[in-house]
């Protein structure tokens, strides 16, 4: 796997313009990080394809379930598999008020591509509700289902 670390500031300063364009509710500065024919995927499986249906979808969430809140994420991994090519994973969750309660409950995968412009654009995006007793439940009765990371003596990284 190639690394490019020089590219991995530009990459974290689009998920910090996510998570500022949220905390505005401002449905086209969040759209604006997205490529044209983005894909995304939100955590109750709803698939939206291209910017636009991104922007609306928002903006019609910025005004009702989603009104007032803010955006938590928490990077997890950065990995370049390719040039031009960014694969993030962070934990991330909606709240009210100064900061999020309790542990982060969703998971999401990034990625991104940096375009002929040189900007790096969600080409796209996964979110997952995370399920901790069904999580706990599978472990204990399939222990290889545990990930390495999370293993005695594994280590959970970050690539650069």
């Amino acid at each position: 796997m190639t690394t490019h670390s020089t590219d991995r500031q530009p990459v974290t300063e689009v998920l910090a313009r996510l998570v500022d364009a949220w905390a505005r509710h401002d449905a086209d500065a969040y759209g604006a990080e997205f490529t044209e024919d983005a894909d995304y995927v939100t955590y109750v499986g709803t698939h939206y394809r291209g910017r636009r249906d991104i922007v609306e979808s928002h903006r019609v969430l910025f005004a009702g379930f989603l009104k007032g809140t803010r955006l938590a994420d928490e990077l997890v991994d950065v990995r370049f598999p390719a040039p031009g090519l960014a694969v993030v994973t962070s934990r991330g969750d909606t709240y009210k008020g100064a900061a999020p309660k309790g542990k982060l409950t969703k998971v999401q995968t990034y990625t991104l591509v940096r375009g002929e412009d040189g900007r790096w654009r969600v080409a796209a995006f996964q979110n997952t509700k995370r399920r901790p007793l069904m999580e706990a439940v599978s472990f204990r009765f399939a222990p290889g289902l545990v990930p390495a990371a999370a293993r005695p003596g594994g280590q959970a990284s970050e690539r650069q």
